[in-house]
């Protein structure tokens, strides 16, 4: 799954692959803002057929989180 979410943020966001980690923050690290975290998000729901609550994408700090809740479905 992680590296399912990698290439999601490596094509939709520009993210230098070298940079994403199951440990890197959303924000700090990858430089994400809340519209790109929604832009990832809905690739998210479209690739995988799933619905992603606002209250669940809200707990998103690290790529591990992201990876952990879809691993969880």
């Amino acid at each position: 799954m992680f590296e399912k979410v990698k290439e999601l943020l490596v094509e939709e966001l520009q993210i230098n692959p070298e940079d994403i980690t199951l440990d890197a923050d959303l924000s700090k690290d990858l430089n994400i803002n809340s519209i790109e975290l929604a832009d990832l998000l809905m690739s998210c729901e479209e690739k995988f057929g799933i619905e992603i609550s606002e209250d669940d994408s809200n707990a998103f700090t690290t790529v591990g989180d992201v990876v952990d809740y879809l691993e969880s479905l």
